[in-house]
């Protein structure tokens, strides 16, 4: 499994509920189509972290990258129901800051090292 982490910080006018529930409709979409595997959205708590924290963050759970890849291209192709959810979803954000990370140490690399 690899997490596709957003983390995310919202237009001073954007009201967090409607951005969360533009962003369930939208990913629920995609884990519907099987674009993705799973996802969950997370709110800094009491405003603790530093000030590199974001005050959303979004995991988006995928199986591999051929998964994510697939993800990419379906709404690239121009889906307009994909589209138009992602826009509702999108227009609340300001900023976005992205990364793709696996469990570590992660099942191959562990069975590899036990064979040595």
């Amino acid at each position: 499994m690899n997490v596709y982490h957003c983390m995310i910080d919202l237009k001073p006018t954007a009201k967090a509920l409607v951005f969360a529930h533009a962003l369930d409709v939208w990913l629920s979409l995609l884990q519907r189509e099987g674009r993705i595997e799973g996802w969950r959205l997370m709110r800094l708590k009491l405003k603790f972290g530093g000030d590199e924290c974001s005050d959303f963050l979004v995991e988006i759970d995928v199986k591999d990258l051929s998964q994510l890849d697939h993800a990419f291209h379906y709404l690239g192709q121009g889906d307009e129901e994909a589209a138009e959810l992602h826009d509702q979803m999108r227009q609340h954000i300001q900023h976005v800051n992205v990364g793709l990370y696996r469990p570590f140490p992660d099942p191959e690399r562990v069975e590899r090292m036990t064979l040595i």
